[in-house]
Formats: C-alpha cells, structure tokens, sequence
C-alpha cells in the first residue's frame, strides 16, 4: 500500500509538472508571436518611409509630496497611484531625433536578442546583453531600462525574457519542495544573516532565513512569494533600514510595472526600532544622530502615498524616528534574542493562530 501511494503522488507530481511546462511553452510561444509581429511592423514602416512610434505606459506605485501639509492632504483624498493602472504614456518615434528615438533604438536591439532567447530556449544575463553593443548601449543601465520597457510594452514579468539571474529563472520549476520551517525572516545585510547562520538560528527555531544584502533584486523576492509561508523582516533602525522594508512590501519605483507580482504585502516589521534601544537596554556607544542625508531620505519616505493609504502605523514609527533624530544598526543588539522574544511575546504558540495581535515592542503587521 505504501508503494502504491508514493507511486500515486510520484504520478500527481509528474502531471503537474508536465502541465506547468506546457504552461510556460504556450506563455513563451505567444510572446515570440508578438515580438515578431511588432519586428515586421517597424521592418514595414521604414521601408514604407514612415517613423514607427510605440507608446509605452508609465506606471508608479506611490507619489510623493513635496510638504508634509501636502502629504496630510493625499491622505485625506485618494491619489492617483495603482499596481495596475498606468499613469501616463511614453511615444518613441524610431526616425525623429532625441533621446526618443535612442530610447526605441535600443529596445529594438535588445528585442531581437531576447527573441533569439526564446527561439533557441536559451538564457543570458542583462550583463552579457550590454556586452553584445557596448559602443551603442554605453552603459549598463540603458540596457535595463531597455529590459522594462520590454515588459511594460508586452506586459510580461522580466522572466519571462529568459533575461537570467544569478539563481534558477523559473522558480515555478522547483518542484518537491520539503520544509519544516514555521516563518521566514528576512535580513537587511550579509553580516547579519551569517551572524545567524553561525548561530545555527534556524535549525534551533524552525525558519529560514535569507538576506537581500540590502535592497533585494527580483529573485529574492521571488522566492520569498514561492515558499508561501509568513514573512518578518529585520532592518536597521535607520530610514535605509526603512526603505529597504518597504521595497519588500509596495516594491519599487523603478520596476513599479510589475510591483504587484514583486511585492510581499503581508510581510511584517519586526524591528529594529527606535525604542528597541531602551526596551532591550543597548550600549549607548551604538547609538547614532541621524545625519542630513538620513533626515532628507526619512522626509522623502514620509511624503510617500502608500505609507499614508497603506501603513499607516508604519509611518508613525518612522516619524518617531526622525523626531528624536537617532539611529542604531541590527548589530548592536543579540540577534537571537531579538528576534525570539519579539516572535514569542506576539503568540507564545509561535504559530497555532495567525496572523497574530499587536504588542509592546512585537513588531508591526499591516
């Protein structure tokens, strides 16, 4: 009966992931079948001697204002950002003169290598793609902006290009994956999550724990959305700190297009706060004045529309912050100990019942 069982779910696995390959054909097959088709069109328009224009969407997932009182207003009127709705139109013309035109340029050279991709079913790097025309990208970041407004023009996600990343691109093709884990918590740096790692925290707290060392690219994200388990997050208590947060959580301005597949809107804030340095009686020598550059990133962050419309509590935090102008980095305090004591004061049955309620010095979920 065992065999037989396991035979039966060896089965199932098997459909689903023969279902999901022809899932990813079909996905990839009607994408080639549009980049050819808009090809032959410019191909046709400028042997017809006629400028092809195509009009990009632009797309923002939060504004910012330039007051606080003009702040305060948006949160009283509701603004004009979406994850879904563009919020104006770019049209780049091939023949006329200007950045437009280098911008469509640009787009066309780079559409016909990610054709090539996906004929061939093959993957390269946004790095090996600027080093196929260096002289006519000139940096990097053309070559990136180029790969959003690819995405943004076919409204796909940016692997669906086959544009590879440092880890597997098609994380839907993972497949068996077994966890005992409760919770995942993400780190803002390196050098805490080796500190963890070293502590061996996960196998003495069934988690995982993983680090964006920083701002978080796409696949960290990525992941994080795949492994489909509640999310605390664990950053500086600085406005970079902050930031970095709340790209897990609204995603960025840069790749605002696809936001809404990018972001980890139930993650929660576990700290560090600013009263987490008399709550947990940390050295005096780690606590740090906020610098001009901190105090103008912390008033640019409070101006932002989503903290107004979607995390309210968040932003009392950080103005709380910003009000006794002080800072401390994760370093200063146990880690461990943090992060058990913050999880354990909010549900002492870790995770029979969730989400969890608030409390002192527990964190944040919204």
């Amino acid at each position: 009966m065992a065999g037989r069982e396991k035979r039966r779910r060896v089965a199932a696995l098997d459909g689903e992931e023969r279902r999901r390959r022809r899932r990813r054909q079909e996905e990839a097959a009607t994408l080639l079948h549009r980049i050819r088709g808009l090809v032959r069109w410019v191909v046709a328009e400028v042997a017809a001697g006629r400028s092809p224009t195509v009009a990009l969407h632009r797309y923002q997932n939060y504004c910012a204002s330039a007051s606080a009182s003009a702040a305060a207003a948006a949160a009283a009127s509701p603004c004009a950002c979406s994850y879904d709705v563009p919020v104006g139109t770019d049209v780049l013309s091939l023949l006329h003169r200007g950045s437009h035109a280098s911008r469509l340029n640009v787009l066309l050279r780079v559409l016909l290598v990610v054709q090539q991709l996906l004929q061939q079913n093959k993957h390269c790097s946004k790095r090996d793609i600027y080093y196929m025309y260096p002289s006519i990208f000139q940096e990097q970041a053309v070559v990136d902006r180029a790969i959003n407004d690819i995405c943004v023009l076919f409204k796909c996600s940016r692997h669906n290009l086959n544009v590879a990343f440092s880890i597997p691109v098609s994380i839907e093709a993972i497949k068996d994956v077994v966890s005992v884990a409760d919770y995942i918590l993400v780190v803002e740096k390196e050098t805490v999550f080796q500190r963890l790692a070293n502590d061996k925290f996960c196998e003495r707290n069934r988690c995982i724990v993983i680090t964006g060392r920083g701002y978080p690219d796409i696949p960290t994200r990525r992941h994080i959305l795949f492994l489909h388990l509640p999310v605390y997050c664990l950053v500086d208590a600085d406005p970079y700190g902050f930031d970095i947060l709340a790209t897990y959580k609204f995603g960025s301005l840069q790749l605002a297009y696809d936001a809404n597949f990018l972001r980890v809107p139930d993650i929660q804030w576990l700290g560090v706060f600013t009263s987490d340095f008399k709550d947990y009686r940390l050295p005096d020598c780690c606590l740090l004045h906020l610098s001009s550059e901190d105090i103008r990133k912390a008033e640019g962050i409070l101006s932002r529309c989503y903290l107004h419309r979607e995390a309210p509590q968040w932003r009392l935090e950080l103005e709380a912050m910003l009000q006794k102008g002080v800072k401390f980095e994760i370093e200063a305090s146990r880690q461990d100990d943090l992060v058990k004591a913050k999880i354990n004061a909010r549900q002492p049955d870790l995770f029979d019942q969730w989400p969890f309620g608030h409390g002192k010095g527990t964190g944040i979920d919204y």
